[in-house]
């Protein structure tokens, strides 16, 4: 995969038995999809219709071949554990797992059923696989690992708003990932002349007290890394950075489409469309057989 998609993908064989049995259109499969975001979010629809895309590419189309059962957790640390467990008591053949808790609850849930994650800014750290190109057990994705991101947002926020000396970085304090974004935006900060502090999330009410706390100045601006609680709150999270006068740069898109300044990332939605190429890429790289009607999107996976 080229670099520049901001993209990792990894390899291994977890999602391997759905997409071997593609052509066996008369046999009905179930995908379990656990998930941070409401249902009826609109990101959380596109995401879902980009995923359904990505499957009817490799011949499975709800309704007729497959049938897909979702949950959502919204961020909740108790839903997500609960949500895990019944989404793998429903049997399903492969799981597609949004973010690193949900990753990580339905490994604890289960280590048979294929796990297929996307938007695990840390894969490796978190525990969820041994490493990128051998992941082991039963997960298996893409990641957007390049660290290196969080310091091109805080060059980004400098470059919109050269007023700004000092950026708060909203982070999730029990997201994993959280001290290792951080570390590369403050790498970077001397450099660019701003002086940078965490912003601990942890629910909707200390989201509000916190970006409240941090906003002094006219000079303040603020970053919001990737985290379930911040895609659950991006509605807040904005309202509060205009409340506030702050110039902000976000992780994800979905912010700039209910009023946020800018974003600076990976195309999400395009990891979903490709959530089960990643199976056929496994499968070649462990000397497997794929179907002649799939090589074609393995070449696209494999460069």
């Amino acid at each position: 995969m080229k670099r520049r998609e901001f993209i990792t993908l990894l390899g291994g064989a977890a999602a391997w038995p759905l997409a071997a049995r593609a052509q066996q259109p008369d046999r009905m499969r179930r995908a379990g999809v656990l998930t941070n975001l409401a249902e009826n979010d609109p990101e959380a629809r596109a995401r879902m219709e980009a995923f359904q895309q990505g499957l009817q590419q490799l011949g499975w189309t709800v309704g007729q071949n497959l049938q897909i059962d979702t949950r959502s957790t919204l961020g909740d640390a108790e839903r997500t554990r609960k949500y895990a467990a019944e989404v793998v008591a429903l049997s399903p053949d492969v799981i597609l797992a949004i973010g690193t808790e949900t990753t990580a609850a339905l490994q604890q849930a289960t280590r048979t059923v294929p796990i297929i994650f996307v938007l695990v800014p840390d894969p490796v750290g978190a525990g969820i696989v041994e490493s990128l190109s051998r992941p082991g057990g039963n997960a298996t994705g893409f990641t957007p690992s390049e660290y290196a991101i969080g310091g091109k947002m805080l060059e980004l926020l400098k470059e919109i708003a050269p007023r700004v000396k000092r950026a708060g970085i909203i982070r999730d304090v029990a997201s994993p990932s959280g001290p290792a974004q951080f570390a590369a935006i403050q790498a970077v900060a001397p450099s660019v002349g701003v002086e940078v502090s965490p912003i601990g999330i942890r629910d909707a009410g200390n989201i509000d007290q916190a970006i409240a706390a941090f906003a002094r100045s006219s000079s303040d601006g603020i970053i919001v890394t990737g985290s379930a609680l911040a895609a659950v709150h991006h509605k807040l999270i904005v309202a509060l950075a205009a409340r506030h006068n702050l110039p902000a740069v976000y992780n994800q898109r979905f912010f700039v489409n209910v009023g946020g300044l800018i974003s600076y990332g990976p195309d999400y939605l395009d990891q979903y469309r490709r959530a089960l190429d990643t199976s056929i890429a496994s499968a070649r790289t462990l000397g497997l057989e794929v179907p002649p009607t799939l090589l074609a999107r393995a070449d696209e996976v494999i460069e």
